[in-house]
């Protein structure tokens, strides 16, 4: 019956790299928002839709929160609170190898001041000795009230069950807000761009991802089912170009090759995907293009 149904929006918030992104495709079962070992991957809001006894719990991945430089770095902290405003539940997600920094501290006044449903993720418990579990609780339980504390490993999926059921139990009665098969709000197109860039993160090292980003120019079902993606690297600087295009063509080979491979399993069938890399200096600044991509910077 559709009074036996739950729903509700769950954020998910916390410093760079804390692990929100991994949680999220963890929880959804399918790779929805991209993941690097560097920070600062995520760049705006991520819907991550998913049933779990007769409640359909939508997860709100938001950027990584750290203090800004850019127009781009102003737009991501601003979409990352804003992803929280209308959550039914936050999930304040900490590294537990970072401990209390600077950033986390800041995190849990804004988190205090904003008067939600807080529960605490104390996340990435298998890369730490289980004594420094408790006094980090401690620690951070005297800076913000939080409802529940869970100890999770979002990559291995340790604590993730005990989770989504807590969640399942805690969100308000209400109608499903969408349909039961689907899995995110992202268009395909730009589902497309971001498991480009996420290879552009892997595969490239120092500065090149942060000043590279990626725009499907094209994206169309051909008739015998596959699809055909063109996409355009665009990178900041000469230099980073030919650290893109590598040897030969040999990076940007490796890049489309891996990034096809994910497109095909997401989206079911077989991918044609098509790279340019082209040089776009200060587009991290140009407020009419980050607009195209749902992020605001209102200075």
């Amino acid at each position: 019956m559709e009074l036996d149904k739950k729903c509700g929006f769950v954020a998910l918030i916390g410093a760079a790299n804390a692990g929100k992104s991994t949680l999220l495709n963890r929880l959804t079962g399918a790779k929805l928002s991209i993941v690097s070992p560097k920070a600062q991957t995520t760049r705006f809001r991520v819907l991550g839709i998913l049933v779990h006894k007769a409640t359909q719990i939508i997860l709100v991945d938001t950027p990584g929160i750290f203090k800004p430089r850019r127009s781009l770095d102003r737009a991501m902290v601003s979409a990352a609170w804003s992803g929280m405003k209308d959550a039914d539940i936050t999930l304040f997600l900490v590294d537990v190898r970072e401990g209390v920094s600077e950033t986390v501290v800041e995190i849990c006044k804004t988190l205090s001041a904003s008067h939600k449903r807080i529960w605490l993720l104390l996340n990435k418990i298998d890369l730490v000795p289980a004594e420094q579990l408790l006094p980090l609780t401690t620690q951070l339980s005297a800076l913000l009230s939080v409802e529940h504390v869970f100890m999770i490993s979002a990559s291995k999926g340790d604590g993730v069950e005990d989770l989504l059921d807590k969640l399942a139990d805690s969100l308000p009665a209400g109608p499903f807000l969408y349909p039961e098969d689907e899995m995110t709000d992202l268009p395909d197109r730009l589902l497309a761009s971001e498991i480009v860039r996420e290879q552009v993160f892997l595969q490239t090292h120092e500065e090149v991802p942060y000043s590279t980003t990626v725009e499907t120019e094209s994206f169309k079902s051909r008739k015998d089912g596959s699809i055909r993606i063109e996409a355009i690297i665009y990178v900041s600087r000469a230099s980073h170009k030919s650290i893109l295009v590598g040897e030969g063509g040999s990076k940007i080979r490796s890049i489309g090759q891996k990034a096809r491979t994910y497109l095909s399993t997401l989206f079911e069938k077989p991918v044609h995907l098509f790279l340019t890399v082209k040089e776009k200096q200060n587009w991290a600044e140009d407020k009419r293009y980050l607009r195209s991509i749902g992020l605001q910077d209102n200075e």
